[in-house]
């Protein structure tokens, strides 16, 4: 027995994860040199200011039950693990991580660009830095410099709270997910024919009537002003700015059954728990219409510090192509008076989109040159675009016939074909400077909770996430699905309900 011990092979060292391995891809990166290594000893140090003492206090809630070392955060000693802020080339969101035997130092101009270099280092780690219980480790960070820069401003994603209602904590738990792959938008769709999720205190029936119900007919909910400020601030912790949508003139049925005089005819319909869509218009011909558009705009902008408001404007069927544009004209200035700029659905281009507008395109690779020729104009007179094709990324298609969630009315999108493509060769005729970024939607006529959504939205989500993050040099499928079958684990230690592709090859993660 002793002689068999004696002639085993010893247990291979741990090695850290290459810096290859991270998603979305670094812009760029130059492995060398000895790693770190986490110990007892290790601080966490910052500067004076509040911003980088909250990016630090938020990497040491994550390193700690893991590692069970006290990892204080502060702005003394040496080594360790640095968190700078300094003028630089690193843009708003841009960083650099130097890893060595000496420390790790994360350097960025803005608070942001530490919060996704933080988000670097945490794919760095094993997964089991993820887990909320002592680890035996090692912590191994491996040597070298990263240098990193997002390709576009907006990396979103949307929730559709409307047809099916998700709770604030539900929503944070999303937020949380987003926030690993540097997302950095939280487009929630607020309202819909199934129920109207925001509190608006001058019209209040439209949460406590128009939001009592969801697809199904199941009790719905609303977010009461102190829950929407909950879910706006716990975004801006982890560097997502929140994009409220009220979807306009269609889309209303929770509005107009809510207040009969919004209807055209004064006759309120009933609650619709239906998926059917193009059904409801508000009345464009009646000035009560915009008092109340003025009303909920003026509430949920006080309530909303980033610069964006969504109108909708999709799907509006049963609304004359005159009555939509007068609508737009008279709602898209309500906007600006009220401090925000607006974002509209690519239907939006059928009118007139105010100065500064974004136009969120969701149309197939197959649809009619007409239509897109239209959002091409748009963009060529000023419109800024966010893509988000519904053959590509809409994380509420099924993944083949067989997926028991989501719909498939826009194809079956499977995890290769949600990553293999160019938002910045997308449309032909666009500039370069009008694509503003890429968001992936969450539709929710079949998606119930924090497991639906997480199975639609991984494995596709991180994929979208380095559409937008990464230079398109860095896109290509034989060696993302790598990376991505690397982020597995990770997954399986946060409790993550996803999909487990055949397309990639993912090991025992996967079994």
């Amino acid at each position: 027995m002793a002689a068999s011990v004696a002639g085993a092979a010893p247990a291979p060292a741990a090695s850290p994860t290459p810096l290859d391995r991270v998603v979305p891809a670094p812009a760029s990166l130059a492995p060398g040199g000895s790693p770190y290594r986490i110990t007892r000893g290790t601080h966490i140090r910052v500067d004076g200011s509040r911003e980088t003492r909250g990016v630090g206090e938020y990497l040491a809630g994550i390193l700690r039950p893991s590692t069970g070392y006290r990892l204080p955060v502060t702005a003394h000693g040496a080594g360790g693990i640095r968190l700078r802020l300094t003028k630089g080339p690193f843009g708003a969101e841009g960083y650099r991580l130097d890893s060595g035997r000496g420390g790790v130092t994360i350097t960025a101009a803005r608070p942001a660009g530490l919060f996704h270099g933080v988000q670097t280092l945490r794919q760095l780690l094993p997964a089991a830095v993820e887990k909320d219980s002592v680890q035996p480790g090692p912590w191994l960070v491996a040597g070298g410099t990263i240098t990193d820069t997002p390709r576009y401003g907006w990396r979103g994603a949307m929730l559709d709270v409307s047809r099916h209602f998700f709770t604030v904590d539900q929503v944070k738990r999303y937020i949380d997910q987003l926030a690993l792959y540097k997302i950095n938008k939280l487009h929630l769709h607020l309202s819909d024919d199934q129920g109207w999720r925001i509190a608006v205190d001058s019209w209040p029936r439209l949460a406590t009537y128009g939001g009592s119900t969801q697809v199904g007919g199941g009790p719905g909910g609303f977010y009461t002003k102190a829950d929407y400020k909950e879910i706006v601030r716990y975004a801006a912790s982890r560097y997502l700015e929140v994009v409220p949508e009220i979807d306009m003139p269609g889309h209303t049925n929770a509005a107009l059954a809510s207040y009969a005089d919004l209807n055209c005819d004064g006759v309120a319909p009933p609650l619709y728990t239906g998926t059917e869509v193009g059904f409801s218009s508000l009345c464009a011909g009646k000035e009560i219409t915009y008092d109340f558009v003025d009303d909920v705009i003026r509430e949920l902008a006080a309530l909303t510090p980033g610069r964006y408001l969504h109108i909708g404007g999709d799907e509006a069927h049963s609304t004359s192509h005159e009555d939509y544009v007068t609508f737009m004209d008279r709602v898209q200035p309500i906007v600006a008076k009220y401090g925000k700029t607006v974002v509209g659905w690519h239907q939006l281009t059928g009118a007139t989109p105010a100065k500064g507008a974004l136009a969120q395109y969701w149309g197939l690779d197959g649809t009619s040159a007409e239509e897109k020729a239209r959002v091409v104009k748009a963009a060529q007179s000023g419109t800024g675009l966010i893509l988000s094709p519904a053959d590509r990324v809409y994380l509420d298609m099924k993944y083949t016939k067989d997926t028991p969630l989501g719909l498939s009315w826009a194809g079956y999108v499977e995890v290769r074909r949600s990553y293999d493509w160019d938002p910045g060769a997308y449309l032909p005729g666009v500039p370069a400077g009008a694509v503003r970024g890429v968001e992936a939607p969450l539709w929710t006529e079949t998606i119930e909770n924090s497991g639906h959504i997480e199975y639609m939205a991984f494995p596709r989500l991180p994929g979208v996430a380095e559409l937008g993050w990464s230079p398109a040099a860095a896109h290509d499928w034989e060696r993302y699905k790598v990376r991505l079958a690397a982020q597995a684990e990770r997954w399986n230690v946060l409790g993550i309900d996803w999909y487990r592709s055949p397309q990639v090859s993912w090991g025992s993660a996967g079994r």
